[in-house]
């Protein structure tokens, strides 16, 4: 199973043009996509609908959207208001159906003069063909360590809650065909990926709370590609970055550690401002979907899939 995490800053190119479908086309490989930094309704992409420009680029693929930000954006045309929602979020995208979802907006301080937005975590359970699968896509604030301290703590909640609260529902009602309590209720699964932009590089105050407090693995110093520097966010001084950084991760619990197969960050593209960071695990219902993929049977999970995974790749060595 590929999966890939990408801040696109709207679609944004260092070239200074906005085109969704070159990000698209980049991630369009992976079995599960987490996009950050995806617009609805802001003048400076065209007041396009982002989420559904992506959805109709990939179009095989199952999808949510979770805003942080979401203000208001409505017009009156032709005498009639025509209701908007101006949002700066996340998407994931699936190649399987996506059983749940929820969107937390993350603490936020007020930072006075100082440019700040709210931000979230978009927390899914994905059907994949080897059982289900958690993965949280996360985008964490750029103001400083104090509020992205803050935002971790609200994940730590999140993640402890994991082991008791159940699916999004759960039972059954008298009324059954009311509450639909003959579908599949969806689980909770306490494994789980986490995917996003951190905005903290390795050695500050978060990454240690996230490694050794939460005791995530970060995915890419596991897999320890030699010839990668694994830098995200290149340098520059217009938005206060001094040298290159490695801030956006995907992160690991610990039952999943032993899946990894590869994590690099593709340093070649430049359709945003940030790097994508690429991870394979070795799922064995998700190969086995790769696998009738490339042969033209039908996969596991119903929709066409147009890849194939690292198939047998070592496993990674544990730093």
């Amino acid at each position: 199973m590929r999966i890939v995490s990408f801040n696109i800053q709207f679609g944004l190119g260092r070239d200074g043009r906005i085109d969704l479908s070159r990000a698209a086309g980049l991630v369009a490989p992976a079995d599960v996509i987490c996009l950050q930094e995806v617009d609805r309704f802001w003048r400076r992409s065209g007041m396009a609908d982002q989420a559904a420009a992506l959805a109709c680029l990939l179009p095989d693929r199952y999808w949510v959207y979770g805003a942080g930000l979401d203000v208001d954006a409505s017009t009156a045309e032709a005498g009639r208001l025509v209701n908007r929602r101006r949002q700066f979020g996340n998407m994931t995208l699936s190649r399987w159906p996506i059983l749940s979802s929820r969107c937390l907006v993350l603490p936020k301080r007020d930072s006075g003069a100082v440019f700040n937005l709210r931000t979230p975590l978009l927390d899914t359970v994905i059907a994949a063909p080897d059982g289900p699968l958690r993965v949280l896509n996360l985008h964490l604030s750029h103001v400083g360590p104090a509020e992205r301290l803050a935002q971790i703590g609200a994940l730590a909640a999140l993640m402890a809650e994991a082991a008791c609260e159940g699916g999004a529902w759960q039972g059954h009602d008298a009324d059954a065909a009311l509450w639909q309590c003959d579908d599949p209720a969806p689980p909770n699964p306490g494994e789980m990926i986490l995917a996003g932009d951190f905005n903290a590089e390795p050695g500050s105050a978060e990454y240690r709370r996230l490694t050794q407090d939460l005791g995530l693995t970060d995915a890419w110093a596991l897999a320890r590609e030699p010839r990668d520097a694994g830098h995200t966010f290149l340098r520059d001084p217009q938005q206060g970055a001094l040298h290159d950084q490695r801030i956006d991760y995907l992160f690991l619990t610990t039952g999943l550690r032993a899946h990894l197969r590869a994590c690099h960050v593709d340093a070649a593209t430049r359709v945003s401002d940030h790097q994508p960071v690429w991870a394979s695990l070795a799922l064995p219902g998700a190969d086995e979907a790769a696998a009738q993929s490339a042969d033209g049977s039908a996969p596991a999970a119903g929709r066409p899939a147009r890849h194939t995974t690292d198939r047998g790749a070592r496993p990674v060595s544990a730093p």
